[in-house]
């Protein structure tokens, strides 16, 4: 075991056992180059990531990438780039022609632009790429009005089903550019994200909710309701930590308080399901988009220490970071064992990993 090893392993024991030790800096910048490192070598000649798989892939990488510390203008990230913007259509989206995940694959090009757009000279795309978005939200466009468990939410692709996970990219993405929380798309997703949550109120006047109000979110109300974690004993949607986390973190976006009962409600669920050892609700299975998704919703949250539900504070950054090191391969890669939603890609896994320690950056 190398002194780099052995030194994330020391950390997660101390983790176990009472709260973390401050993070080495020294050995998550380690750990910063050697993810790096990785991705560069796995970049394709025609500057993209795992394009096997869409231009999705490629965004992720250079967000990643640019927030961990590589300069927009290195030679990774520009050809990154001009292999991203080669996806851009003519409807200002930006997805592999003909592809039914064109909303998913427009946001997360968003916050690679977002990320590389220091000089403004990305306004144009910019721009585009947020407009089209907005035109794949579910509203009155799709004859859908608010009294409709779709609107505001956004899917996939071209008006595909909508989604809790993919209104959270559109919602970060439209962020990410500068967007106002007062925007009506922003505020057309927040009616659907208060709708994913188990809170009945004013809010949410979907029958889901009563069925199990612990506070949690979960994966969508549309189509029947339904939940990556299953139903509760009497046919309620069970919420879970990697979808709690996003819904917490969009209704920040779009200017929900603190002191508002839908975040108080998402907060004092993850204080009762804290821990960086699962996704509660779903054990390993996206572990990783957990993690990036946690780290955020925490940061934007502001609060440095995260208390549980039994009055124990919490180093989150720490805590999270040390998680993530422990977990790091020789090569500078991360993989879940768990395939779930294609974690077993490295540079899917090592792009959130790499984001989630840009994101526990005091």
């Amino acid at each position: 075991m190398n002194r780099f090893s052995l030194l994330a392993s020391l950390v997660v024991a101390l983790v176990s056992i009472g709260p973390a030790i401050a993070a080495d800096p020294a050995a998550v910048q380690h750990s910063i180059a050697k993810a790096t490192a990785f991705l560069v070598s796995s970049q394709a000649d025609d500057g993209s990531f795992a394009a096997d798989i869409g231009p999705a892939m490629t965004g992720l990488v250079l967000t990643a990438l640019v927030r961990s510390g590589t300069p927009p203008d290195a030679p990774v990230v520009q050809r990154g780039l001009a292999a991203l913007l080669a996806f851009r259509q003519s409807d200002g989206g930006i997805y592999a022609a003909g592809s039914p995940v064109a909303n998913y694959e427009t946001s997360i090009a968003m916050l690679a632009l977002a990320a590389c757009n220091t000089d403004g000279g990305l306004d144009t795309e910019v721009a585009a790429a947020g407009a089209f978005v907005k035109k794949l939200q579910w509203d009155e466009g799709e004859g859908r009005d608010e009294a409709d468990a779709s609107f505001g939410g956004a899917g996939y692709g071209h008006h595909s089903r909508p989604d809790l996970s993919n209104t959270a990219f559109m919602v970060e993405a439209l962020q990410s550019i500068g967007t106002s929380e007062n925007d009506p798309a922003i505020q057309r997703a927040l009616v659907f994200i208060s709708r994913t949550q188990n809170l009945p109120g004013p809010h949410n006047p979907l029958p889901y909710a009563a069925k199990n109000p612990d506070g949690g979110f979960y994966y969508t109300p549309a189509n029947g309701g339904e939940s990556q974690a299953g139903l509760t004993d009497n046919g309620g949607l069970r919420s879970y930590a990697s979808m709690t986390y996003a819904g917490l973190k969009s209704m920040i976006f779009a200017g929900v308080g603190k002191d508002d009962p839908r975040v108080a409600a998402a907060v004092a669920w993850l204080r009762k399901h804290y821990t960086f050892e699962e996704n509660p609700g779903m054990g390993q299975a996206g572990l990783y988009y957990y993690f990036h998704t946690a780290s955020k919703a925490l940061a934007v949250l502001g609060e440095n220490s995260f208390i549980d539900a039994e009055g124990t504070p919490h180093a989150w950054r720490d805590e999270l970071t040390a998680a993530i090191l422990a977990r790091q391969s020789e090569d500078g890669s991360w993989v879940n064992a768990n395939e779930r939603w294609m974690e077993h890609r490295p540079e899917l896994v090592t792009s959130y990993a790499l984001l989630a320690l840009a994101n526990c950056r005091p």
